[in-house]
């Protein structure tokens, strides 16, 4: 299997965080699990628990963030759930609801021991990179939480540059920044639309999706990673 990597002159992985490594999605359901704990504490009644949620998981998946409007994403989502609160509840929940969704998901969050073997025997191989979309504050928060940047030999979040992926130049800066060449990387990720066609933008002859996983989305389920090898 490592042969014929290396045969094809792959020196290089390059993995997508979100839904790829890490379960967000899991995770993001037990972290509206305890909202919803919370506000039934609060005597809500259950239908209104249900569409207060779903309105900021809506609010949540057609976010539109810009830190240059002096807002931190952290005061962005405490609106999202003040404004799903609003029709129902009023808004004194809003930070509470927040703060419990959010710490919930980054506890809950993490890296499989399978995972972690996986890339610890790949970087015996492979230089790894990691390139993951999002703001900057939520995703560095993301791999603080699961103790992963060690595994890697670049860890580049699209919030610190000019552009995301799918973008070529987010890409052209990791290959310059990692001392690598398009064309011996490979790409592994669970989203055709940024992954995968990042990596195609990019110059990368292979590229790998996770085939259960056809977009990020918040009922997303995960294959196991550690079937790549079998798909390397």
């Amino acid at each position: 299997m490592w042969n014929t990597m290396e045969s094809r002159g792959v020196s290089s992985i390059i993995f997508d965080l979100d839904n790829t490594l890490v379960d967000t999605a899991g995770a993001g359901r037990i972290a509206i699990q305890k909202v919803c704990e919370l506000l039934k504490s609060m005597h809500v009644q259950e239908s209104h628990i249900k569409d207060i949620c779903d309105h900021f998981l809506r609010k949540l998946l057609h976010e539109s963030f810009d830190p240059s409007e002096g807002k931190t994403i952290d005061d962005v989502r405490i609106h999202h759930w003040y404004e799903a609160l609003q029709e129902t509840q009023g808004t004194d929940l809003a930070s509470s609801c927040y703060y419990i969704w959010k710490n919930t998901r980054l506890q809950v969050l993490t890296l499989s021991p399978e995972v972690r073997s996986l890339l610890g025997e790949l970087r015996k191989n492979y230089k790894l990179l990691l390139i993951t979309n999002g703001d900057t504050q939520t995703q560095w928060e993301k791999i603080e939480a699961v103790r992963c940047k060690g595994l890697f030999s670049l860890v580049v979040v699209g919030g610190d540059h000019p552009e995301q992926k799918p973008a070529r130049s987010i890409f052209t800066h990791c290959f310059e920044s990692a001392g690598v060449r398009p064309q011996d990387c490979v790409m592994v990720g669970d989203c055709l639309s940024t992954d995968i066609q990042g990596g195609i933008n990019a110059g990368h002859p292979d590229n790998l999706q996770d085939p259960d996983n056809e977009k990020n989305s918040f009922d997303s389920k995960r294959q196991p990673e550690s079937e790549i090898p079998m798909t390397l």
